[in-house]
């Protein structure tokens, strides 16, 4: 299927994407909340418009964010940012419906300039099930949010919502818990608002989250405080929606099997060494992760091969995988479910090139999006 795609590259599979907004949809349909689809997690232009026809907007981090949503879908923009800047903010003012401050100075200084969006405030729940710290927006020290003793004798008059954002690849139980602990600290508050955005970090898409439970806690907060409930996810919206595609440059032994790929851990799958996970290969099986030996034995009719990246970083290694047949030179290696947080987070890292943007359609057409060129590398450079 793969074999005259030139790599590296990105495959966004249309079925796959549709079938996820659909299940996004029929969320909001049932619960009445709406739901955006947070840039920060996807954003591949070719697909845009395909997400529009099934979400309300998008949430923005910032300007660049903003205009992308404009641009590629031109639907409700709602924008946080831990601390807009002066140059940027009218811009801002003038794309987006809703815009969320993150402490009461930024509130007070730019809300004469945002008179005719929806203002919020981002709340800090102090309380997070985010599985690891890094992940954590809630966490000691953090800079994200307002703790609710510090709203205490504020004056949110011009306040017409709530923000916050506590789950990291979470289901609704989770979610359920978040919103007694955001209840508990913020219920005075909450009774004033029009609106509440749950945030994001709901699993909606990934098999076995309960559906329903989420549709109730949406539907049941939106009846009791009178407002209107936001959802806001990233990684649900392109969870195994399509895989990165490379290709085997070369092959060398020291004491195993080293394939060296035309793509990288560290400029194009980021989340491999930050998070960490172990990205799964199709037709391989993993029996090893960069951090951890021995996962899985190796099958007699097995062959292991240490998957690597092309940068000059030592520790850009994929992981080690039991493949059926030996791996050629020239082979495609594809990495499953990597459309989300792997293309917003890209560099070019050792000049490594950025893999092409492809989709794929319905009727199994490949459709080159973007394909990045030396220039790509020289302007930011």
């Amino acid at each position: 299927m793969y074999e005259k795609i030139q790599t590296p590259a990105y495959i966004l599979e249309e079925d796959k994407l549709r079938k996820n907004c659909e299940l996004l949809a029929y969320v909001g349909e049932k619960s009445g909340a709406k739901i955006l689809l947070a840039l920060k997690g996807f954003a591949f232009s070719g697909a845009m418009k395909i997400v529009g026809e099934y979400l309300q907007g998008c949430t923005c981090s910032g300007l660049w964010e903003a205009q992308f949503a404009k641009e590629y879908m031109d639907k409700e923009i709602h924008t946080y940012s831990p601390a807009f800047k002066d140059d940027e903010i009218e811009t801002i003012a003038s794309l987006s419906h809703h815009i969320v401050f993150n402490s009461l100075y930024q509130f007070e200084k730019y809300k004469n300039i945002c008179t005719k969006n929806s203002l919020g405030l981002r709340c800090n729940l102090e309380f997070s099930l985010a599985p690891k710290e890094l992940y954590n927006p809630c966490g000691r020290y953090s800079r994200l949010g307002i703790r609710a003793k510090d709203l205490i004798d504020a004056n949110l008059r011009d306040i017409e919502g709530l923000h916050f954002h506590a789950l990291c690849e979470e289901s609704a139980e989770a979610l359920e818990q978040v919103l007694k602990v955001f209840e508990n600290n913020f219920s005075s508050w909450i009774k004033n608002m029009k609106w509440v955005n749950f945030g994001g970090g709901h699993h909606i898409t990934k098999k076995g989250y309960n559906v329903q439970k989420l549709i109730d806690l949406c539907k049941k907060f939106s009846d009791k405080y009178g407002v209107k409930v936001y959802l806001e996810p990233g990684e649900a919206i392109g969870w195994q929606t399509g895989v990165l595609v490379a290709s085997v440059i070369d092959l060398i032994e020291n004491e195993k099997k080293i394939a060296i790929l035309d793509t990288s851990s560290e400029a194009h799958m980021p989340d491999t060494i930050i998070m960490p996970y172990t990205s799964e290969v199709q037709n391989a099986r993993i029996l090893s992760t960069r951090d951890s030996e021995n996962i899985s034995s190796l099958e007699k009719d097995e062959i292991a091969y240490l998957l690597t990246g092309n940068t000059c970083l030592a520790g850009d290694v994929m992981g080690e995988y039991a493949f059926k047949k030996e791996l050629k030179r020239g082979d495609k290696v594809v990495f499953l479910d990597q459309i989300h947080y792997s293309i917003v987070k890209n560099t070019t890292f050792n000049g490594i090139r950025l893999p092409n943007l492809i989709f794929l359609d319905q009727n199994k057409n490949f459709k080159t999006i973007r394909k990045f060129t030396y220039e790509d590398y020289a302007k930011r450079n």
